[in-house]
């Protein structure tokens, strides 16, 4: 029987909080570009990690606006929380801990924001519908739902490193056994239209470079960390030998110092908003 809790795949150990934190250097400027928030939005950030996103968004909604961050690992809050004293900007964000499957709203929040957000979080959990029927239910009529995931199926590296696709193939069968969809990017318009929602945009974040790039050795790094984060559970799921599991991210780490190299992937994006009369599907 499938489990309905949510498991994220690769912990929140301090190498896996530090990849996070690179991760969004990475991307959150494209990211909050499409958003385009206008200012005094009232935002809810579900999924919202160590939180760096959620203070972006805050500064792009201004002091007429609110961010609530919602997070289940108590150990991200807790970075959440000192990251934003470090910056000085204690208080810019509301952090409340619950699960994305159950969306810990207040009765007078529901229907009250202007705008809800998740991004990587559809992938790590098994019922990713419940929680974007909590999104749609979150945000005021004519309001935004926007999703960002992976359709981990979509990444290219050239010329490949060796072992390269055996074990990305093991990466995304990790999902599987776990209950989630390392595909759902392809999904999240019609899980949007499925929930009630009025599909409006979809289109592509461009995650990758090349060598040459300034930035080519963070996204190689990133998926190196990526990987290392879920050797467990494709090794000891019988998915990949450890001993090709480590030599092929080997290979990928060496891989990054080729000057031909180059690494194409794209975050899935896709807004809708909520129509005037919902109907709770």
């Amino acid at each position: 029987m499938t489990s309905t809790r949510s498991r994220y795949l690769h912990g929140t150990d301090p190498r896996e909080q530090r990849r996070l934190a690179r991760l969004n250097t990475l991307i959150n400027r494209a990211s909050l570009r499409e958003l385009a928030i206008g200012g005094g939005e009232r935002i809810l950030e579900v999924g919202s990690g160590l939180g760096q996103f959620a203070r972006d968004m805050a500064r792009a909604a201004g002091p007429g606006g609110r961010v609530l961050g919602i997070e289940r690992s108590r150990a991200q809050i807790a970075g959440a929380v000192r990251a934003a004293r470090a910056a000085g900007e204690t208080g810019l964000v509301e952090w409340r801990r619950g699960d994305a499957l159950d969306l810990p709203l207040r009765r007078g929040e529901w229907g009250s924001f202007d705008l809800a957000h998740a991004r990587f979080l559809l992938e790590h959990v098994p019922d990713p519908l419940r929680v974007v029927r909590g999104m749609v239910r979150a945000v005021r009529p004519g309001g935004r739902i926007v999703l960002e995931d992976d359709d981990h199926d979509v990444i290219r590296l050239w010329p490949e490193p060796a072992g390269f696709t055996p074990l990305w193939n093991a990466y995304m069968r990790s999902f599987d056994r776990l209950g989630n969809d390392p595909a759902v990017g392809r999904r999240l318009v019609a899980l949007l239209h499925e929930a009630g929602a009025r599909p409006q945009r979809n289109t592509w974040i461009f995650f990758g470079s090349c060598s040459g790039s300034p930035d080519f050795m963070a996204y190689v790094e990133n998926a190196a960390g990526l990987l290392r984060g879920a050797r467990r559970a494709i090794v000891e799921g019988g998915l990949l030998p450890a001993r090709t599991f480590d030599a092929a991210v080997l290979a990928l780490e060496a891989w990054k110092r080729r000057p031909d190299a180059a690494l194409w992937f794209a975050i899935a994006w896709a807004e809708c908003v909520r129509p005037a009369r919902h109907r709770r599907s």
